[in-house]
């Protein structure tokens, strides 16, 4: 099970991250409590292991900025978050990091990972970073192919069911992690990778 830590502001959080087990670690650089600066994100990127993703989370903002965002911060994949076309994976094709697509699940979502030429697909809830739980028998008409990550809601209470009841190929976290909006809490990254591998 591919673990993400998403929404990633210190160097504590980084290195319980690391030290957890977690696969990939999520630095949100666009309007969020967890939004961080570029700067920042470049430090705590360099930090992380050769074998931790890192990824710059992105939402609202065009892809050619985006893109200088990714390549600015040395990460290894680029979320872009919310209603970005193909035209904006096009735009990012053969850029040297991976591409995230992360969506919410619609009346006609295309839920193949690749449709868009991304890397990695993200299925979230319809308000992203809310914590929110959304239904997720909606996938049993709409099955997911590829390397696709559940996300929304889940939290080292709920990831184990989730995994049971949607049979992701990862799972992704951000305010299910936290003690306050935007303030990661160390036991329950740590609690959250166990109960999503066990």
């Amino acid at each position: 099970m591919f673990v993400k830590l998403c929404g990633l502001r210190t160097e504590s959080d980084v290195a319980v991250a690391v030290e957890s087990g977690a696969d990939a670690v999520g630095f949100v650089l666009t309007a969020s409590p967890r939004r961080i600066d570029a700067d920042l994100a470049r430090t705590l990127v360099a930090a992380v292991p050769d074998h931790v993703l890192t990824v710059a989370v992105v939402r609202g903002i065009p892809a050619e900025e985006a893109g200088e965002l990714a390549l600015k911060t040395g990460v290894g994949a680029l979320q872009l978050h919310g209603d970005y076309p193909k035209e904006a994976f096009d735009e990012l094709a053969g850029q040297p990091f991976q591409l995230v697509r992360a969506i919410a699940l619609g009346p006609g979502t295309d839920v193949r990972t690749g449709a868009f030429g991304e890397d990695l697909l993200l299925i979230d809830s319809p308000v992203a970073g809310s914590g929110e739980q959304w239904d997720i028998t909606r996938l049993d008409e709409n099955r997911p192919t590829g390397r696709w990550l559940l996300a929304g809601g889940l939290s080292p209470e709920t990831v184990a069911n989730a995994v049971t009841a949607a049979r992701p190929w990862g799972v992704d976290v951000s305010s299910g992690i936290e003690s306050s909006r935007g303030v990661k809490d160390h036991g329950r990254m740590r609690e959250f990778v166990a109960a999503a591998r066990a």
